[in-house]
């Protein structure tokens, strides 16, 4: 071979070397700039500040949300599944349970490259499909007019007889959590919820109900998610929340990457920045507990690495949900 020869072949070598590597990058620059959709049940506001967030960081990536509650968005997700049309790219729901039936089915892409190194075990998936945002814990909520609880048996004694309201599991993924990690509790037992109804305590639908019940007098003490009571009092209600020496629940409002993206880079991005420093800092300043070690939480609010977390195993909830809405139906009615 000659000498030309040879330049021509390292010519169209290193030719084809720099087209493969412009095609490469045209393709995450296309990426980067092409539609993410966002299936969601964060409130309205969160979900706007928590996509402009995003946007502000990597502006070319634009965003299409869907926003309901999370049994809203599952039963389109379902439709659309049926349909063999999913639209998602990434879903941002309240809990794991939910997480857990879509891994079950196959519709999750893993993500084993995503950053974890400062979230607990507890926080994620251990097969890295679904990554939670936030802590969002369960304790009790109280009237300052009535004496400060320190324990879940606290709202199971005299003192407290015909004065605990609680969110419904029916309506609420996060008492369902609550339910099923007290039931699971050694020191709380399968009989709690037995023991509250059998104290006089009432359920209703949702979260909001047992705020207002408890800052208006009508209750003195409420099973609620945290934010809503330290929020409330930073806003001059007469209550305040305890996290019981037993324990809290928590619900982690997880991020997930659909099998059937459409966008799998954009995706990828849009969870690397729930995760980032920024994100969850982002998390903090929107009134919740991050679940990354070293993230200060808002004003009010502790040290996420001093609580105690009841423990939760988010398959077996799944499988337990239908009997322990059973449970509660009977005790506490629909």
């Amino acid at each position: 071979m000659t000498r030309r020869d040879t330049e021509k072949r390292v010519s169209r070598f290193i030719v084809a070397v720099l087209m493969l590597a412009l095609g490469t990058w045209g393709t995450r620059a296309s990426a980067q700039s092409d539609k993410l959709v966002l299936y969601t049940s964060q409130p309205d506001r969160i979900a706007s500040e928590t996509v402009a967030a995003f946007n502000k960081v990597h502006p070319r990536i634009a965003v299409e949300v869907f926003r309901s509650g999370t049994t809203e968005v599952i039963n389109k997700l379902a439709a659309e599944f049926l349909a063999g049309d999913p639209k998602p790219d990434v879903l941002l729901i309240a809990d794991a349970v939910t997480m857990e039936q879509l891994k079950a089915d196959d519709r999750l892409q893993p993500y084993p490259e995503a950053d974890v190194s400062a979230f607990p075990p507890a926080a994620y998936d251990k097969d890295k499909t679904y990554f939670g945002s936030k802590l969002i814990t369960t304790g009790i909520v109280f009237n300052r007019a009535a004496p400060r609880p320190k324990s879940w048996l606290d709202l199971i004694g005299p003192a407290a007889k015909g004065q605990v309201v609680l969110p419904s599991p029916l309506y609420s993924g996060a008492a369902m959590i609550h339910m099923a990690a007290v039931s699971a509790d050694p020191a709380l037992g399968a009989d709690y919820y037995a023991k509250l109804a059998a104290n006089g305590a009432i359920a209703v639908p949702g979260n909001g109900a047992v705020i207002t019940q408890v800052s208006g007098g009508q209750k003195e003490y409420g099973i609620l998610v945290e934010f809503m009571a330290l929020n409330a009092k930073a806003k001059g209600s007469p209550v305040d929340f305890v996290f019981p020496e037993e324990g809290v629940s928590a619900v982690t409002e997880p991020v997930a990457i659909l099998k059937s993206t459409h966008n799998l880079l954009a995706a990828k991005t849009f969870v690397d920045f729930i995760l980032s420093q920024e994100g969850q800092e982002l998390a903090a300043r929107q009134g919740f507990l991050p679940a990354r070690r070293g993230v200060a939480p808002p004003p009010g609010f502790p040290n996420p690495d001093e609580l105690t977390l009841l423990p939760i195993d988010d398959a077996q909830v799944m499988k337990d949900t239908e009997a322990l809405k059973q449970r509660f139906t009977q005790l506490f009615g629909g």
